[in-house]
């Protein structure tokens, strides 16, 4: 199993450094620092999202990979997510065109309708086109990573590339292209539809209920000629990892509970309480906080209902102390990957 992580590279207060924020420069050479040390501990892949608020530093998201890839060597650098529908498809590819030729071939795009709605206003866009942008420019994306000269007809919300070729031709052929999507039925069978990769992410409620999503995923991809044992699913959640079960819940708790209260409050949800932050962090719960054996047996139960390819664990939600941040990718990278592939590996023997 690819085992990575991802980032909205948030800049909050850090509430374990006296509420201390950091600048933007100061965010993202801790991150680079981070992205560096999951290279090096032989984690799979790096995911960074992108966002147009205040409190996260990565509204330009291909631009920071671009930093991490002069400073990395195998790890595989993706966006979680690029938010398509907003963009211009043809930029997208360029921009990850030129991150694969600097990484050396390690550049993934990941495409998402994404869970905030800064980027329509911002870019001109209307909200009541948020699904008809996404499906029109991902055809479009699909049709120039095609390579060759595009022919691309134009839709309502895209204009025609009447047999342009697009430049600079990436190394990888084809350049990987995911799908991301939060559960909703009609985004599992688009992304299958098109035959490509897809990560859910699963951040709330119980995530054995995804399971009927993955089956949908896996059936519809059949039915449209695509052998799903060729299109990996990947599952992507909240968490956190310390040396102790203790020490994971007291760090991430405050964290959380700031992020997610004042998003909720953006968005109407009651303030989160350490009783359901708990509860999340259950053997049947969403969120991977814990001990390293915890998350490597949380890891290991959710590959039996979903039998993915693919794990990514967002730290963190919130601003927590750097150091700590470095720690818990070092276990993930030395302690949870080697783990969870020797267990499955000897459950495939």
């Amino acid at each position: 199993m690819e085992i990575g992580l991802y980032s909205f590279a948030e800049n909050t207060p850090d509430l374990l450094n006296g509420g201390r924020l950091q600048t933007p420069a100061e965010r993202l050479k801790d991150l680079l620092e981070e992205i560096e040390l999951a290279d090096q501990v032989g984690l799979d892949f790096y995911g960074l999202g992108e966002h147009h608020r205040p409190d996260f530093v990565a509204s330009a998201p291909v631009t920071i990979l671009a930093a991490a890839a002069a400073r990395t060597k195998t790890i595989r650098l993706s966006t979680a997510v690029t938010v398509l529908s907003s963009d211009d498809p043809i930029r997208v590819w360029q921009q990850f065109a030129t991150l694969d030729l600097l990484s050396g071939g390690r550049a993934e795009i990941m495409a998402g309708r994404g869970s905030f709605i800064e980027s329509f206003p911002l870019f001109g866009y209307d909200l009541n086109d948020y699904d008809a942008l996404f499906e029109e420019k991902l055809q479009e994306l699909i049709e120039i990573r095609k390579g060759g000269k595009v022919n691309w007809p134009g839709s309502d919300h895209t204009k025609a590339i009447p047999g342009i070729e697009i430049y600079p031709k990436p190394i990888q052929e084809p350049l990987p292209l995911w799908v991301a999507v939060g559960g909703t039925p009609n985004s599992v069978a688009r992304a299958a539809y098109f035959g490509l990769p897809l990560m859910i992410a699963i951040i709330g409620g119980r995530p054995q209920q995804f399971q009927p999503f993955v089956q949908l995923y896996r059936d519809t991809a059949r039915k449209m000629g695509h052998d799903p044992g060729k299109l990996p699913v990947g599952i992507s959640s909240h968490g956190f990892v310390a040396d102790t079960s203790q020490d994971a819940l007291d760090t991430a708790f405050p964290a959380h509970q700031l992020t997610m209260g004042r998003i909720g409050k953006e968005r109407g949800w009651p303030p989160t309480t350490r009783e359901q932050f708990e509860a999340g962090t259950t053997a049947n719960g969403a969120y991977f906080v814990g001990s390293p054996q915890q998350v490597i047996d949380k890891i290991l139960m959710q590959h039996e209902w979903f039998g993915h390819e693919r794990f990514g664990l967002q730290l963190s939600v919130g601003t927590l102390p750097h150091d700590k941040v470095m720690k818990a990718i070092e276990l993930i990278g030395t302690v949870i990957k080697p783990a969870v592939n020797k267990a499955l590996s000897l459950k495939a023997a």
